[in-house]
């Protein structure tokens, strides 16, 4: 059985050093991964950061959706 995908809450972090958590954290999965990101606002920016630079590389599932804290499952596909 896997074990529970990490959680990555970002909300106390300086916003000049979310990206910088996020891209590490998901630098780090093996295929087949994935964290939950915690937020305080809605991460779609992100998404498009995502897109751009890991384009089919990732999933991105939203776990909980506002008003005060997001939830987003990011994972790395498979290889």
């Amino acid at each position: 059985m896997p074990a529970a995908d990490l959680q990555l809450d970002v909300r106390t972090e300086p916003p000049a050093r979310r990206h910088q958590l996020i891209f590490e954290t998901y630098t780090g999965l093996g295929a087949g991964e994935g964290f939950v990101l915690i937020n305080d606002h809605d991460p779609k920016p992100l998404y498009y950061q995502f897109e751009a630079e890991n384009a089919g590389e990732f999933t991105w599932d939203y776990q909980e959706q506002g008003p005060e804290v997001w939830r987003v499952r990011i994972g790395k596909t498979a290889a």
